[in-house]
Parts: structure tokens; C-alpha cells; sequence
């Protein structure tokens, strides 16, 4: 298996090396109906299936203080039934066509999905367009409770009841101030979900699900012709909703060490380090992702080469750009030895950070490092439901949803010296937050000054 993947693996860098990278481009139709919406048409016949992937601006940033949790509950209750469409009939019509379905929220957008046979297109357009527009009149306390339920049950599976489970909502309370959209989690604390009412649901889906405020992408094997027809029949009679405003407060900015632990029931010390740095496509993010590369992916990397393979202080090391719509961070996780104290990984860290902030990377570490990431690309896209989501995905944050040939050819101009650079400029040794986790009852494993 592993000799299989790595032959698919090279035939694909193969591939990338002899075409230019940045011909990658994936047709598409925009245009918008009378209410707002946007649609995006995508055909590709190589299968007989389609997929309809449809994108709300608004996720857990859009939520205020002491109401976190919503855009994650709402995105539950979307599959609760609406006026036309039974409680779970959403579930039993596609998956009795063979289809499959599910919905995702972040912080800065909602997304469902369904992919199905191709001539189910229309039954998943009604889906769609029943609970965008009447969603309300089959909305209930007691479906509420449910789904109330069943998140706080996910967070205990997640956080809660999980390793390492609260690190990074512990660091993101620490990273962003209480008033920043960044500061809560998008699964809400247990209080906010408790007060959450349907009064306040109902506001929500009034406030951020209109037609315009959302994006629709069909791709797959269809007639793009009958399509409209059947966007124009089923979402066409949906009233525009309230202009949306999203929350842009300024980039924050640490001012000094954030150092703290934290002892959870797990076997081995785990040391995280997180600094403020970029949002999505700010002209330093690819820079940041070459950079993560070159520190922790593969074993040719230098943390894998400083703290595995060379001097085995380490189970695992990690190092990488998150990027968010309005902020992003630079982050590492290192997972210790047993045994082993935080303080060993974090003087092994700092060695790491120097050497590349004043020595270039190498040529071969930075071929290594792209190639790693246009790989990734393409397999990325490979998928009809992945190249509808990455349609979605640009348009939302940029405007034009084929924004794949810019975003991929991003990583080719990324040079040794900016990589450098980038590193110099966010990797600041007194301004970070770094987090100890360690197993209950030895605190003296924490990294300390």
C-alpha cells in the first residue's frame, strides 16, 4: 500500500513539475437571481453524479458574547425538517437514493452538501431551497432540546472527554481578546448552549440565512439549461434577507509570553506554541505555509530530523499556518516522549526557529516543501464534492470562484528569503502563547522559563 501511494505520489509531482502549475482552472458559470443568490455551475461528466454545495457567510464569529454555539446548533436544526419536508426526511430521500449528505461550520461560513445520482438534481434543489426558505414554521422546542442534546454531547466527545481536548480553546481564549469573534470556540460553551432559545435560533436563521447571503454550487454530470430552470422553480420565490455585516474588528496583536499549563488525563506531555500572524490570502500566508513545511513535513524536515529521528524527544511535531477570514495564527504542536519535560522540546524549538531565521533554507527544502503543497492541491480536487466546496470556498472569501490557477501559483514565487523573512517577522520569541498539557499529577513536565 505505502509503495502504491508513493508512486502516485511521485507520478503527481512528476506532473506538476512538467505543466505549469498555474494552469490549473476548473470551469464554471456565476450568476446571481433576483434575491441574492449566487450560483455556480460546474459540469463535469465523468461520472453519472451531482453534487449541490451550498455555502452560508456566517459561522461563530458572526455570533455575540454570551450566545456562542449558535451557527454550530443551527447547522443541526437545518436537518430537523421543514414546511414541505418531514422531521429526518432529508436523511431518508438521499441516502435511499444511494446519496450521501452532511454540513460543516467554522468560524467565518455554514456548508451542506448532498451528492446523489444525477437525476436526483431536482429533489436536491426542493431540499435545499425548503429549508432555506421555510424553515421557521416546522421549528420547535422540542427539536431544539434535542439537538441541544446532541451538541453538548459532541463537545464532551471533543473537548471535554478527549486528550488534549481543551488546549486549543484555552489558547484561542488567550490568543483573542473577549470581545474578538476568534476569542469562543464554534461549538459554544456549555452555558451558551443551555440559554440558547428559539426566539434566539429563529433570530439567527432571520439574520444570516437569506438567499443573500449564501452561495450555491452544482457540479457534476447535468444539463446546466434545465438546472436554472430548476434554481429559478424552487429558490426563485425566497425573499432577500437583511444585509449581512460581519464583525471586522482590527488583527490583534500579543504583547508579550503568554506561558500557562495544563494537566489533563493523558500519557504523554504535549507543548503547543502559537503566535498572531496573517488571514486567508494575505500576501505572507503561502510564505507561512512554506515555512511549516520545511519545519515539520516528512521526515526530511528539521523537526522531524531535531526531535524524532536524530534525538528522539519527540512522538510527533507539527508546525503550520491557520488562516481565518479576518485573523489567522502561526502554530506548533509537539507531542513528548514519555517522561520527557516541555522544556527539553521548547529549547529544541527555539534552536530550530533561529537557525532558519538567520540561515536560508535550502534549495532542496524548498522544492520539498512546494511540491508537498501543490500534491496536496491536486489530490484536493480530485473529488467532484471537494472541487464544488473549493468553488464555494473562493468565491466567498475573494469574490470569483475560480481562483484556483492564483491561489496554487501563490507557492511557486515563495522564496528561500521570504520564507526567512516571514519567519523573522511573526516567530517573535517574547510575543506567543505557549501551553503545557501535561498528564495529571506531574507538573514539573510543563516547560518553564
Amino acid at each position: 500500500m505505502n509503495k502504491k501511494l508513493n508512486t502516485t505520489l511521485l507520478f503527481v509531482l512528476i506532473s506538476l513539475s512538467s505543466v505549469a502549475v498555474g494552469q490549473i482552472s476548473v470551469e464554471n458559470e456565476m450568476y446571481k437571481i433576483d434575491n441574492g443568490l449566487t450560483v455556480i455551475l460546474h459540469n463535469d461528466s465523468s461520472a453519472p453524479i451531482v453534487t449541490v454545495n451550498i455555502w452560508y457567510h456566517t459561522g461563530s464569529k458572526d455570533e455575540k458574547p454570551g450566545r456562542s454555539g449558535f451557527a454550530h446548533l443551527f447547522e443541526h436544526m437545518l436537518f430537523q425538517g421543514s414546511l414541505n419536508v418531514g422531521d429526518d426526511k432529508h436523511f431518508i430521500l438521499i441516502q435511499g437514493v444511494g446519496g450521501s449528505l452532511n454540513g460543516s461550520t467554522t468560524s467565518d461560513r455554514t456548508n451542506y452538501y448532498e451528492t446523489t445520482p444525477s437525476n436526483y438534481l431536482e429533489m436536491l434543489l426542493w431540499l435545499e431551497s425548503d429549508r432555506m426558505g421555510w424553515l421557521l414554521p416546522a421549528m420547535t422546542e422540542k427539536k431544539l432540546d434535542n439537538q441541544r442534546d446532541v451538541v453538548k454531547n459532541e463537545r464532551r466527545q471533543s473537548y471535554e472527554n478527549r486528550p488534549y481536548g481543551l488546549a486549543w480553546e484555552n489558547i484561542y481564549f488567550k490568543l483573542y481578546p473577549e470581545e474578538h469573534p476568534y476569542h469562543w470556540s464554534t461549538i459554544g460553551s456549555m452555558e451558551d448552549l443551555s440559554a440558547a432559545s428559539l426566539d434566539d435560533i429563529k433570530s439567527f436563521f432571520q439574520s444570516y440565512y437569506g438567499p443573500n447571503n449564501a452561495s450555491l454550487v452544482i457540479a457534476g454530470d447535468f444539463d446546466s439549461d434545465q438546472a436554472k430552470v430548476w434554481v429559478e422553480k424552487y429558490f426563485g420565490e425566497i425573499p432577500s434577507g437583511p444585509e449581512v455585516v460581519h464583525p471586522n474588528p482590527d488583527m490583534p496583536v500579543l504583547t508579550e509570553e503568554v506561558r500557562f499549563m495544563m494537566e489533563d488525563k493523558v500519557q504523554l506531555p504535549r507543548i503547543y506554541f502559537v503566535w498572531n500572524s496573517v488571514s486567508r490570502f494575505d500576501e505572507d500566508e503561502a510564505a507561512l505555509d512554506v515555512l511549516g513545511e520545511v519545519l515539520s513535513s516528512g521526515k526530511n524536515s528539521r523537526f522531524y530530523r531535531a526531535m524524532i529521528y536524530d534525538n528522539p524527544i519527540a512522538q510527533d511535531a507539527a508546525a503550520f499556518q491557520f488562516s481565518r477570514e479576518i485573523a489567522g495564527s502561526f502554530e506548533m504542536e509537539i507531542t513528548a516522549t514519555p517522561e520527557t519535560n516541555l522544556s527539553v522540546i521548547e529549547k529544541v524549538v527555539w534552536e530550530e526557529v533561529e537557525k532558519i531565521q538567520n540561515e536560508l533554507p535550502t534549495e532542496r527544502e524548498m522544492r520539498r516543501a512546494i511540491n508537498s503543497i501543490e500534491a496536496s492541491f491536486v489530490f484536493g480536487i480530485q473529488s467532484i464534492g471537494r472541487k464544488a466546496d473549493r468553488l464555494n470556498s473562493y468565491y466567498t472569501w475573494t469574490g470569483y470562484p475560480d481562483g484556483f490557477e492564483k491561489d496554487l501559483s501563490r507557492f511557486s514565487r515563495v522564496t528561500a528569503e521570504d520564507v526567512q523573512r516571514v519567519a523573522n517577522k511573526y516567530l517573535d520569541k517574547n510575543n506567543l502563547i505557549i501551553l503545557s498539557v501535561v498528564p495529571e499529577g506531574k507538573p514539573e513536565l510543563q516547560a518553564s522559563k
